[in-house]
């Protein structure tokens, strides 16, 4: 009779061997409880990673401005949100965001990641789409050298929907201004159970992987995210790395201009989330060794598909991004230079990380750092 352990590692020889696993193998590897079995799963992983993407860390020189924290909507993991004029609420005007951007380039920023809440009142000549063309140009105009990493499936839905437009006129509008590329955030997790409770006014799975999609379709490259830890099981976290597979080979398998540049776990922080889902979790920081076993099995199912894998050391704290970078992980996210979403819900990693600390969280496993674009380019 074949053990548990013999199948196992049949899955992971599998992997080595450059094939797929499919959704019940990748279940099983993220339900494995036995320490030696998941020692094996790190060191796949690992293998995999090394094979792949070779033995440099990668960074990037960036800053997030968070432009407005006033939102529409009310997700129940969500610390950062604010109605207009209620305490903690916050809206940037242009001079401050390009003030943002001037104290980043003079850091050495190669990229703004710029995101906000959904905020009604943000519009220009009565749109929603003016009001985000004109940040966009403002930036650029300014300082054409930075890479405008911004605005998620959420954010050109909430444009699409105030102006009546298709998703395709916002993401060719943004793009003609300037955007570079588009942040897979909002992406929660894929499934509709799950979102209902979580985010209910959010995008669903089918629209959040339209908007990627069609952000591939037209030259613009995006990211891809998990948010994990929270009320989701083991079946609804495979499903949403083979919903990002099958994306990334339809882009690819089509002939896409662009298509999905890293992949980036983001374990819940629920401190000071709202209490229903804070009760809910039963606690306020991630599981690190949950997030581990997460980010080895996310390299072992997606890894020859989308090769660059990102912890975040936000939400994980520099020591604990490090051991990531030992569970299949390539690159160690960027300087950032101030965070809120994460921050607000009561994060302990920080908000700004000196280059330095980025480096020697390469030099402190014995390999090699190396600065690079927003698209994985060496500089």
């Amino acid at each position: 009779m074949i053990t548990k352990t013999q199948t196992i590692e049949a899955i992971l020889e599998r992997a080595k061997n450059g094939l797929e696993i499919d959704v019940e193998m990748g279940k099983m590897l993220l339900e494995e409880k036995n320490p030696y079995v998941i020692a094996a799963i790190r060191e796949t992983a690992d293998t995999l990673r090394k094979q792949q993407v070779g033995d440099t860390v990668t960074y990037i020189i960036n800053r997030n401005i968070n432009f407005t924290n006033i939102c529409e909507q009310h997700c129940s993991f969500c610390a950062f949100r604010r109605d207009a004029g209620e305490i903690g609420a916050f809206w940037l005007n242009k001079t401050e965001i390009l003030e943002k951007a001037r104290m980043a380039l003079t850091k050495g920023a190669t990229e703004i990641c710029m995101q906000g809440g959904l905020n009604p009142e943000a519009k220009l000549n009565n749109t929603s789409l003016d009001y985000y063309l004109n940040l966009v140009t403002a930036i650029k105009s300014e300082f054409p050298q930075l890479h405008l990493h911004a605005f998620s499936p959420q954010e050109i839905q909430f444009i699409a929907r105030e102006d009546g437009i298709s998703y395709s006129e916002v993401i060719m509008a943004l793009k003609n201004a300037g955007v570079g590329s588009m942040p897979g955030t909002a992406a929660e997790i894929l499934d509709d159970k799950i979102r209902a409770i979580i985010c209910p006014e959010k995008i669903n799975t089918a629209t959040w992987l339209e908007i990627i999609s069609t952000a591939h379709s037209l030259g613009m490259p995006t990211t891809s995210t998990m948010l994990s830890g929270h009320i989701e099981n083991s079946a609804q976290q495979i499903k949403h790395l083979a919903l990002l597979r099958d994306l990334q080979k339809t882009a690819i398998e089509k002939g896409s201009p662009a298509k999905i540049t890293e992949f980036i776990l983001l374990p819940f922080v629920g401190e000071e989330a709202p209490k229903p889902l804070r009760k809910r979790v039963g606690r306020d920081q991630p599981i690190l060794e949950d997030a581990l076993q997460l980010t080895a099995v996310a390299r072992i199912f997606l890894g020859q598909w989308i090769k660059n894998h990102q912890p975040s050391w936000v939400k994980l704290g520099i020591s604990g991004a490090t051991k990531a970078l030992q569970w299949g992980c390539n690159d160690i996210g960027g300087t950032l230079m101030e965070e809120h979403i994460t921050s607000m819900a009561g994060a302990k990693g920080g908000t700004f990380m000196e280059r330095e600390t980025l480096q020697q969280a390469a030099i402190s496993i014995g390999r090699k750092y190396q600065e690079r674009t927003t698209t994985y380019q060496y500089i």
